[in-house]
């Protein structure tokens, strides 16, 4: 239930609801789009930004947050265990459990590799499952993979590497066939095909979703898969260091279990990073829509091993967290919302933006929209705009919501507030990493030999902006891609002698520096003691 001092901006939702089903601002211009980002996106703040002084991106500016782990000591040293006795050994070891790691365990076994995945957490506590809105592939008589690249890569500021961007999609169709084929239930009409929607930044409906479960039911179909294979899975168990042999490749990781703090090491011709996102990093104090574990633990274990970040100074904020009630602050509103139709609105009951732009044009406009044109919707611990939910079924008919986004009226159902009947709060919550490790496209890191990186933990694939659904899709394509390219690699690789010199150079590149730090890295999980 909303308290009464909101009666007032709900009733002007209502007034103005059937006048605005009807009204579609125009789309900004490129113009328009880049003085908004530049004056209201958290990206562009520049005094939250600091310039690294060691690794290899030494002189470039990424989050303070960022940098901080970036350049923390390591958690161990080279004496801390001993290498020749490795507690693992195997072909392809990899480094998460989320969709990006699960499928590329999946394709590394198919291809005869002795494979083994590791995870702070559990197979599938990952950010693949709370994704909601769906995954994009252009397979429909009017759409090609060309007309995909052309959306995302203007949706990514024309910064993406297209020869990733390429891969995305023009395996993309493949990547629906390979997911539906395991046992994927994607939403069909009474003929059996698929239902498709647009996202923000398309210009086709290329969204394959189930319902808006749509990450929960791919990661369930592929931590079965997984699971059915006897894949051995280590949970509970984080990497916190990448080893390497007198050669300079990669070897394998050391391990800690969670619990105990035991440190184990686990000896692979290749690994592959596949540690997702950096939400629970909440950069500039802004809520998040990530699992417990987001903290860009790949980013740190690739620096510190030699490995170059690309575009690690982006992020994507989602547009639509849920702003209010506070039990649910920052969980994920899924876009999917606003492609059946519902619409941003402020206070005053005005559409104030295209629903459909893309998701740093839409996060900014509602950061301006409460910030400086003083029409944000006062929650009571912050601001936000109206999302006007009930549009849907005036558009879609009755039971259109229970159908299509069972999950956003479940939430909030919980909280006494009906969105087929009331507009929730929204502002926007810390996503997605857009930047992080570069990669070629079979998914190896440009500057270390054999170590490899799958879904969040890349950068370049989007540029410095991701559309909808391209998530989905790249844990799927660029797993999969990386699970057949490691376990071919693995069997041309003939390790040398393990050690952790890397982690004693850098220690002497910290102190170089003059960098006075206690902390150490990587984070792990988040720590919320004495936080407000």
């Amino acid at each position: 239930m909303y308290p009464e001092r909101l009666t007032k901006s709900i009733q002007a939702v209502e007034a103005a609801r059937e006048k605005n089903i009807a009204y579609e601002p125009a789309r900004m211009t490129a113009q328009q789009k880049e003085e908004l980002l530049k004056a209201y996106h958290p990206d562009y703040k520049v005094e939250e930004f600091e310039e690294l002084k060691i690794g290899q991106n030494k002189g470039q500016k990424v989050p303070k947050e960022l940098c901080a782990i970036l350049q923390a000591h390591s958690r161990i040293k080279a004496d801390d265990v001993d290498l020749t006795k490795p507690d693992y050994d195997v072909d392809v070891l990899i480094i998460g459990g989320g969709g990006a790691g699960s499928s590329a365990a999946i394709e590394a076994h198919q291809a005869g590799a002795d494979v083994m995945i590791v995870t702070k957490l559990r197979i599938g506590d990952a950010n693949t499952m709370m994704a909601e809105g769906g995954i994009q592939a252009a397979d429909k008589p009017n759409d090609s993979p060309a007309t995909h690249f052309v959306d995302a890569f203007g949706g990514g500021h024309f910064a993406a590497k297209r020869e990733l961007l390429s891969k995305l999609v023009c395996d993309a169709p493949e990547a629906i066939q390979w997911l539906s084929e395991l046992g994927v239930e994607f939403d069909k009409d009474a003929d059996g095909n698929m239902i498709t929607t647009h996202g923000g930044g398309t210009s086709r409906k290329r969204m394959h979703a189930a319902k808006d479960y749509s990450g929960a039911e791919i990661m369930r179909t592929l931590r079965d898969e997984v699971l059915n294979r006897n894949i051995p899975v280590v949970d509970f168990t984080a990497a916190i260091e990448l080893i390497k042999d007198d050669k300079g490749q990669i070897a394998g990781a050391v391990l800690m279990n969670m619990e105990t703090k035991e440190l184990l090491v686990a000896r692979a011709k290749t690994v592959i990073i596949a540690t997702g996102g950096a939400g629970r990093m909440h950069y500039q104090g802004f809520p998040t829509s990530n699992h417990y574990g987001a903290t860009a633990d790949g980013l740190v274990l690739g620096y510190r091993a030699g490995a170059q970040l690309l575009y690690a100074e982006t992020l994507q904020y989602h547009p639509t967290g849920a702003a209010y009630p506070e039990q649910i602050f920052g969980a994920l509103v899924t876009e999917k919302v606003r492609s059946l139709g519902a619409k941003l609105v402020n206070a005053n009951g005005e559409v104030f933006m295209h629903p459909l732009e893309t998701r740093d044009v839409a996060a900014a406009s509602i950061i301006r929209e409460c910030n400086d044109r003083n029409n944000g919707v006062e929650t009571g611990s912050g601001l936000g705009v109206w999302l006007d939910t009930p549009m849907i079924e005036k558009i879609g008919g009755e039971g259109t919501i229970e159908k299509r986004i069972p999950a956003m009226m479940r939430m909030f159902g919980k909280y006494g507030i009906d969105i087929r009947k009331e507009p929730i709060i929204v502002y926007p919550t810390l996503h997605y990493q857009n930047g992080g490790l570069d990669i070629t496209p079979d998914g190896m890191t440009t500057n270390v030999k054999n170590l490899y990186v799958a879904g969040e933990a890349v950068g370049g694939i989007h540029g410095r902006n991701r559309l909808m659904g391209n998530s989905l899709l790249d844990i799927i394509v660029f797993g999969r891609g990386a699970g057949k390219s490691a376990a071919a690699q693995c069997k041309n690789v003939t390790l040398g002698k393990l050690n952790l010199d890397h982690v004693a150079e850098f220690e002497k590149e910290i102190d170089k520096a003059g960098i006075k730090t206690d902390l150490v890295s990587p984070k792990l999980l988040p720590d919320y003691t004495n936080k407000k």
